[in-house]
C-alpha cells in the first residue's frame, strides 16, 4: 500500500527584513555581521544599487534619527555610520571584474563643500554614478575651494556635484559654485543644506539641483551644458540683499555677539553662574549654532533657514530635558543688541514667533 507523501516543510523566513537586521548590526557595532547581510542580499539577486540606495541609506537615516531622539549617544553615532561606509567600501572592493566595465559615460567629480564633514551622501551619489558607467573622483569631505578648481583645471570633468548637509555652509558653496563656472565647469547641487526643493541651490546660481543619487545620475544622463568661462560673480549679484551689510556685520561680530549674550543671560538667570566649565561651553556653542543660522539665514533672505534650525534644536533640546524656552531668551537678547539691523531684527522675531506656535516633546525626525 502506497504511504502518503510528507510535505515538504516550509522555508524557515527571517521575520526582520534585511534593513531591520542591518541597523541592529551597525547598532551594535558588528561590522561583520553588517558585512555579511549586504553581501548576503548581493548574492542572493539584489542590485547593488538598491542595497546602497535602499538599504544602506535608510539605515544611516535612522542613525541620525536615533541620535537626535537621544537614543544613542555621539559615539555610537559615529561608529555605526563608520560601519555603514566601510559596508559600503566592501560592495566596491567585492565587485566582480565582469562588472568593472571601463567607464563610458564621462568623468566627474563629487565633493563635499569646504566645512563640510557628512560625506555619507557624497559617497552614496559617487558609488551610484560608477555604476551607472561615469568615471568619478571622488573628493570626500571639506574640500577647500582652491583645492577643487585646481582638480577641475587638471580634469576638466562633464560636471562637479557639490554635496552639503548643513546650511550654514551655504555661503561657502555660493563662492564654490562661483569659481567653478568661472572656468567652465557646470555644478550640480545636492544635500538637505540646498533645501527640500533645491530653492538655495537656485538662489545660489547653481546649474541644476538634485534631491538624491538617482536624481544627480538623471541630470547627468541628460547633459548639463557647459557655461562660458568669465569672470568669478560677486555675490551679490545673486543676492542683491547682501549690499545692506546686514549679513557682514552679523558674521564678523560673532564673537562679541556669543560672548556679551551668554553675558547677559548669567545677569537674567544668576543660576548660570553657577555653571561648570563644560556647561558654559555648551551653552556658548548653542548661541554661536544660533549665531551662524541667522547670519546664513541673512544671506539668503530666508527665515526658513533660521526657524527650521530653532525647531529642530528645541526638540533636541526637550529629548533631553532641557526647556525649549531657553532659546526664547536668547533670542530676546540677541535682538537687543542688534536692534540697529531691521533684517535681523525680522529674523529673529520670525524664530521667537515659531518656538512660541507648537510644543516641544522630542525632535522631529522626519525626513
Amino acid at each position: 500500500m502506497k504511504q502518503p507523501s510528507t510535505p515538504d516543510p516550509e522555508p524557515v523566513r527571517d521575520p526582520d527584513p534585511l534593513p531591520e537586521r542591518l541597523w541592529h548590526a551597525v547598532a551594535d557595532g558588528d561590522e561583520e555581521r553588517a558585512v555579511e547581510l549586504v553581501h548576503g542580499a548581493l548574492e542572493a539577486g539584489v542590485t547593488e544599487e538598491t542595497l546602497l540606495l535602499d538599504i544602506i541609506a535608510p539605515v544611516q537615516e535612522r542613525v541620525g534619527a536615533e541620535w537626535a531622539a537621544d537614543r544613542i549617544s555621539v559615539a555610537q553615532e559615529h561608529a555605526a555610520t563608520a560601519i555603514n561606509e566601510r559596508v559600503i567600501a566592501s560592495l566596491a572592493h567585492r565587485r566582480p571584474h565582469t562588472r568593472r566595465r571601463a567607464p563610458h559615460r564621462g568623468r566627474v567629480t563629487v565633493g563635499c563643500v569646504d566645512g563640510e564633514w557628512h560625506a555619507f551622501p557624497a559617497r552614496l551619489v559617487a558609488e551610484t554614478l560608477r555604476l551607472r558607467g561615469w568615471r568619478v573622483d571622488y573628493l570626500g569631505a571639506q574640500t577647500p575651494t582652491p583645492h577643487l578648481v585646481a582638480h577641475l583645471h587638471r580634469t576638466d570633468p562633464a560636471a562637479v556635484l557639490l554635496s552639503g548637509s548643513i546650511p550654514t555652509h551655504l555661503p561657502t558653496a555660493h563662492a564654490a559654485i562661483t569659481a567653478c563656472q568661472a572656468i567652465g565647469i557646470p555644478v550640480l547641487a545636492g544635500g538637505r543644506a540646498f533645501g527640500p526643493d533645491g530653492r538655495y541651490a537656485r538662489a545660489l546660481g547653481a546649474d541644476e539641483h538634485a534631491p538624491d543619487a538617482r536624481g544627480a545620475a538623471a541630470v547627468l544622463e541628460a547633459g548639463l551644458p557647459r557655461p562660458r568661462p568669465a569672470a568669478i560673480r560677486q555675490a551679490s549679484e545673486d543676492l542683491p540683499h547682501l549690499a545692506d551689510q546686514e549679513y557682514t556685520m552679523v558674521v564678523q561680530t560673532r564673537p562679541q555677539l556669543v560672548k556679551q549674550t551668554l553675558a547677559d543671560l548669567e545677569a537674567r538667570f544668576p543660576a548660570m553662574r553657577g555653571y561648570d566649565d563644560a556647561q558654559r561651553e555648551r551653552t556658548a556653542e548653542d548661541l554661536a549654532h544660533i549665531v551662524d543660522f541667522l547670519g546664513t539665514a541673512l544671506y539668503l533672505d530666508d527665515p526658513e533657514v533660521f526657524t527650521g534650525f530653532l525647531t529642530w534644536t528645541a526638540g533636541i533640546l526637550a529629548a533631553r530635558n532641557v526647556p525649549a524656552h531657553s532659546l526664547v531668551t536668547g533670542l530676546d537678547v540677541l535682538s537687543g543688541l542688534l536692534r540697529d539691523f531691521p533684517r535681523t531684527v525680522g529674523m529673529l522675531r520670525a524664530g521667537t514667533a515659531a518656538l512660541g506656535s507648537r510644543p516641544f516633546t522630542g525632535p522631529d525626525t522626519r525626513a
